[in-house]
């Protein structure tokens, strides 16, 4: 048997509010059994003019449990790289570090700058003669070792010389040894004396000191080389002789290359060219009064013939090849 369904309706004159259908608000009065009956009245229309707005959806938070328990550290992670992504694309768009100079360019801009003032020292005046003074110095010092090793070279042949078959620790023997070095003595005296007076500007232009120094070169030449010529030596070998003439040659060619390597530093001008009283060459291509006043008192002394050619006046002077020919032809002018 079926029990018949009551459904209380309000009565409008009670209410003041909108008429509304009797069945508006059935839910909430009628029991939740009682629902698939309800079902089946009637709905009220909504009229097409008026628009219907869905509400927005809005997706459930998450519980505060949940969310805690999701932070993992693929989480953290992924979050720490994308706020480091977001710092570096704000400091990527800064170029000042571009701007500032790596340790590399610090190093080349240092050495640049090092060079440059060394260049512009390099020829400043004063630095230029103190270059030549010191290259002047080693040059004088290394031809006084090297003529020293030379004349000491030649003490074993002078020595073989002088004994002339002695025996052996015997006075003449002994006395041999002796010969070669106050000959050597005697000769770096001449030979420093005009070393050290040309390193002052003052170079001692004497035919006396000259005739010294080749007389005791062609001693100290002889008696390396006499015992070992044809004829004199028991078994003449050719190797031995130019062995025992080295040392002879090369005092030989350092007493006459010295003093012209002096000259020309001697004659070495470092005047800045704004304060020169005339062109820097002058000495070199043309012949001046003074050298030729001193050729002419030369001549008239007898150390120079009447008429010189140009190496004896260069040796005589001391001078430039250049400025030899510039006084063999002024003196040979006619209108001089």
């Amino acid at each position: 048997m079926t029990t018949p369904l009551t459904i209380p309706f309000s009565d409008p004159a009670d209410d003041d509010g909108p008429d509304l259908p009797d069945y508006v608000g059935i839910v909430d009065r009628a029991p939740r059994a009682d629902l698939a009956t309800i079902a089946h009245l009637p709905r009220p229309v909504i009229p097409l003019d008026e628009p219907v707005t869905p509400p927005a959806a809005s997706p459930a938070p998450a519980p505060a449990g949940e969310v805690e328990k999701g932070r993992t550290r693929r989480v953290k992670r992924l979050r720490e790289q994308v706020a480091e992504a977001r710092l570096l694309a704000d400091l990527q768009a800064d170029d000042t570090p571009l701007q500032l100079d790596s340790p590399k360019v610090r190093r080349r801009q240092r050495a640049a700058h090092e060079a440059a003032r060394l260049h512009a020292l390099a020829q400043d005046p004063a630095m230029r003669a103190w270059s030549a003074a010191r290259m002047r110095r080693l040059l004088v010092a290394g031809a006084m070792v090297g003529l020293a090793l030379a004349l000491a070279w030649s003490t074993a042949g002078v020595q073989h010389f002088a004994a002339d078959g002695a025996d052996a620790w015997s006075p003449g023997w002994l006395f041999a040894w002796f010969v070669e070095p106050f000959m050597s003595i005697t000769l770096l005296v001449v030979v420093g004396a005009r070393a050290y007076m040309a390193t002052l500007g003052q170079p001692i232009r004497s035919t006396i000191l000259v005739r010294i120094e080749w007389l005791f070169l062609a001693l100290t030449l002889g008696m390396n080389a006499f015992p070992y010529l044809p004829g004199v030596a028991d078994s003449f070998s050719f190797p031995r002789l130019v062995l025992h003439l080295i040392g002879p040659i090369v005092a030989v060619a350092l007493v006459m290359a010295l003093p012209i390597i002096l000259a020309a530093f001697a004659a070495l001008d470092f005047t800045p060219e704004d304060q020169r009283n005339g062109p820097l060459t002058g000495l070199t291509y043309r012949a001046s009064p003074e050298l030729i006043a001193r050729v002419q008192a030369l001549t008239a002394e007898g150390e120079l013939p009447r008429h010189p050619s140009a190496r004896q006046i260069q040796r005589a002077l001391s001078c430039g090849m250049d400025t030899a020919r510039a006084l063999r032809d002024a003196l040979t002018d006619p209108n001089l």
